[in-house]
């Protein structure tokens, strides 16, 4: 199993990114999915996830109503579209995935991560 996360870049406060989590060996419509996020110093946080059916969204509190996550069954892809960033964003951000319903903060798979550098 590989989840390959890309999209990550500098950006200054305010801009938009949008990350991309490609999955392999693994079928991400039969896996509950998202994001955690991790700054130097700082905690592994919970950032977006999408339940094992895709109907339903979770946020972490910081980001709810910035982010948005979704996933493309075709190309077997997670996405997190981010907005109106701040630098308290910056952190590296990994996808995961889960056999569970929903996903849990440790999750059955994670992948390696991707740079968001979000400038003042």
């Amino acid at each position: 199993v590989q989840l390959q996360a890309s999209g990550g870049g500098l950006v200054q406060a305010g801009g938009s990114l949008r990350l991309a989590c490609a999955a392999s060996g693994l079928t991400v419509s039969r896996y509950a999915t998202g994001w955690f996020r991790q700054a130097p110093g700082k905690e592994r946080e919970f950032v977006a996830s999408i339940s094992k059916s895709g109907g339903t969204t979770s946020y972490g509190d910081s980001v709810k109503g910035r982010f948005t996550i979704s996933r493309d069954s075709a190309e077997n892809t997670v996405y997190l579209q981010m907005n109106s960033l701040k630098p308290e964003d910056t952190a590296v951000y990994y996808c995961a995935a889960d056999r569970t319903l929903f996903l849990s903060m440790q999750p059955d798979y994670r992948g390696q991560g991707t740079q968001v550098t979000v400038s003042s």
